[in-house]
C-alpha cells in the first residue's frame, strides 16, 4: 500500500499504515523464526541486486544535501558506495543468523500450589522509528524489528530519502519473497513534516512505542510530543578519561580513534579528561596525535600550557555534542574529579578510562552511570554490531525497559504463562 505521495491528507494517510501495520504485527507474531530470516536473507539479496539503483537515488540525496550546504559529518551520514551497501546486506544476513529472541523463557518456576509459571519472551508490537539522514537506518531498524516479530513505520529525514526508498523496496520484496505481509515493514511516503508530529501525537491506538533515531533536536521533540513510550537517548557526549597509570602510546591510539574514526557518530568522544599527575606526560602526546589528524582542541589552562595550539574551552563546550572534528580537554584532580564531571556534564551514553590499573578501572564502572563503560577500548565500540547484536536501532540513555544497544532481543517484552492441574484460589 506504500506508494510515494505527498498530495493524500496526512491524518488519512497515517491511520491508513497504522491500521494496516497492527494487523501485520498480529501475523508477524505467528509467523515461525525460519519465514522472518527467509525475508531477511531475501531482502540482502535484492539490496545487493539494486546496488547501482540504490547508489543513483543516493546521488539524488547527496546533490540536494550538497546544495543545501550540510555539514561534511552529515554528508558522511548521508553517504552511500558499493561497499557501504555491501555491509548494509551483510548486516541483514548477520540479523537473521542471530538467535531467535522471541518464545525465549526468561524465568521459569513453580508455587507450592503446583502453579507453574513462566515468563516468556514476545514482540512489544508496531514500532515507530523516526531517523535523520542515514539511509542504512532504513535496513537495520526494519531488520531488527523483523526478527524480533515487530512491525514497523519508519519515517526517515528528507535528506535520505530516495536511498531509503530505494532500500525499502528491497526490504518488501524480501517480505512478500517468504510469504510476510508486507505490511510488516512501512515507510512513511511523505517529507512532510506534518506526518512527525500526527504519528506522534494521534497514533497511540496502533503505535506501541517510538524510537527517535538523529540529533538532539529531533529526539528531544519525540520526547516532548509523544503519546506512545519512546526509547532512545537525547545526545551523545561521551569522554575518554586518561588515568594517571595510562600507557601514553594506548591512551593516544584510543583518544585518536574514538574522536576521529567517524566524528559524526554518537559514540564518537567529544571529551577528553587527564590526571594532572600525568598531564605534563600524556597531553602533548594524545593532542598532538589529533591536532595532526585535524582536530581541533579546545581546552582549559592547564591545557592550553602544555598544548599551545589549543584554544580557550568555554563552560558551553563541556556540554556541546560537536560530532566533528573538535574535542574539549580538561585536566582533573584525580578518578573522583573525572567521575564528577561526567555526571555533571555527561548525557549518559558512552564512557572510557585509559588505565594500568585494574582498581582504578574497578572504581570508575562502579562511580560512573551510563549506559556503556570501557577500559581501554575506543568509545567508537559503542554500537550494536560490535557487540555481537548484528546491528542496533540505536543507543538508549534511559533505565526502562532497554539501554544500551536496542537490538533485536531489546525490542521485546514478555508475558506470564501459568499451567495448572485444576487449582482454585481459596
Amino acid at each position: 500500500m506504500n506508494t510515494v505521495t505527498n498530495n493524500e491528507p496526512i491524518p488519512h494517510l497515517m491511520n491508513a499504515i497504522g491500521a494496516s501495520a497492527k494487523i501485520a504485527a498480529g501475523e508477524l507474531a505467528k509467523t515461525d523464526a525460519a519465514m522472518r530470516d527467509d525475508a531477511l536473507q531475501a531482502a540482502a539479496a535484492a539490496i545487493i541486486e539494486r546496488s547501482d539503483d540504490i547508489v543513483a537515488a543516493n546521488a539524488r540525496d547527496m546533490e540536494a544535501a550538497r546544495s543545501r550546504k550540510l555539514s561534511p559529518a552529515m554528508l558522511d551520514r548521508l553517504a552511500l558506495d558499493a561497499g557501504r551497501i555491501e555491509s548494509i546486506a551483510a548486516g541483514l544476513l548477520v540479523i537473521s543468523q542471530l538467535p531467535n529472541p522471541l518464545g525465549k523463557v526468561l524465568a521459569e518456576w513453580e508455587r507450592p500450589n503446583g502453579l507453574k509459571i513462566q515468563r516468556v519472551s514476545v514482540p512489544l508490537g508496531v514500532i515507530g522509528i523516526i531517523y535523520e539522514s542515514r539511509p542504512n537506518v532504513t535496513a537495520d531498524a526494519a531488520a531488527l524489528c523483523l526478527k524480533s516479530g515487530n512491525a514497523v513505520i519508519l519515517r526517515g529525514g528528507s535528506e535520505s530519502f530516495h536511498s531509503s526508498n530505494a532500500i525499502y523496496q528491497c526490504l518488501v520484496d524480501g517480505l512478500k519473497s517468504a510469504g510476510i505481509n508486507a505490511d510488516a515493514v512501512q515507510m512513511v511516503p511523505t517529507t512532510d513534516r506534518d506526518a512527525v508530529g500526527y504519528l506522534l501525537s494521534s497514533m497511540s491506538e496502533f503505535l506501541d512505542v517510538v524510537v527517535p533515531r538523529g540529533g538532539k533536536s529531533l529526539i528531544k521533540r519525540v520526547q516532548q510530543e509523544a503519546r506512545v513510550p519512546v526509547i532512545g537517548h537525547l545526545e551523545g557526549i561521551c569522554h575518554i578519561y586518561l588515568h594517571a597509570s595510562a600507557d601514553a602510546d594506548m591512551a593516544s591510539e584510543i583518544t585518536l580513534n574514538a574522536k576521529m574514526r567517524r566524528t559524526g557518530i554518537c559514540g564518537a568522544a567529544e571529551t577528553l579528561l587527564v590526571d594532572a599527575e600525568a598531564a605534563e606526560r600524556l597531553l602533548p602526546v594524545v593532542c598532538n596525535a589529533l591536532i595532526e589528524a585535524g582536530c581541533e582542541i579546545r581546552g582549559d589552562e592547564t591545557v592550553q600550557r602544555h598544548v599551545p595550539a589549543a584554544i580557550a574551552a568555554t563552560d558551553e563546550d563541556w556540554t556541546t555534542e560537536y560530532l566533528d572534528a573538535i574535542i574539549s580537554v580538561r585536566v582533573v584532580d584525580d578518578i573522583r574529579d573525572a567521575t564528577k564531571h561526567i555526571s555533571q556534564f555527561g548525557s549518559g551514553h558512552t564512557e572510557c578510562i585509559v588505565a594500568s590499573s585494574a582498581d582504578a578501572a574497578q572504581q570508575f564502572f562502579t562511580d560512573v552511570d551510563s549506559a556503556i563503560l570501557l577500559h581501554n577500548a575506543s568509545t567508537q565500540f559503542a554500537d550494536g554490531g560490535e557487540f555481537g547484536m548484528g546491528a542496533e536501532i540505536g543507543i538508549a540513555t534511559g533505565r526502562i525497559h532497554a539501554r544500551g544497544p536496542v537490538g533485536a532481543e531489546q525490542l521485546t517484552s514478555y508475558k506470564y504463562v501459568v499451567r495448572g492441574s485444576g487449582q482454585t484460589r481459596p
